[in-house]
């Protein structure tokens, strides 16, 4: 492996905390789906990072399977957001805290 095992789970570590922080900030449904799509990221990151160090595909294989859910998730979400749109008229994620239709 040419990059340190410690790099890559630094940087991975980095991107999932990016990922919380845009998730926690709470301002727009895009942005909160943007941040978790980045913490899906940073952990298939540091599970192809410890598959390359300890010479083990099953690491790589749960990396497609997450980007599997991962298309899965991204097409619900986009249909979710677009009828949130049209119901409502913003994708403010302050507009859609109660629970009644």
């Amino acid at each position: 492996m040419i990059v340190p095992l410690t790099h890559v789970l630094a940087f991975s570590g980095a991107l999932f905390f990016l990922g919380l922080a845009c998730v926690l900030a709470r301002r727009n449904l895009i942005m909160i789906l943007i941040g978790v799509e980045i913490m899906i990221n940073g952990a298939g990151l540091a599970l192809a990072g410890g598959s390359a160090f300890w010479q083990n595909i099953d690491g790589q294989i749960l990396v497609i399977l997450l980007m599997a859910l991962t298309s899965a998730e991204v097409s619900i979400s986009l249909a979710m957001v677009v009828y949130l749109q049209r119901r409502r008229g913003t994708l403010e994620a302050n507009a859609y805290n109660e629970m009644h239709g």
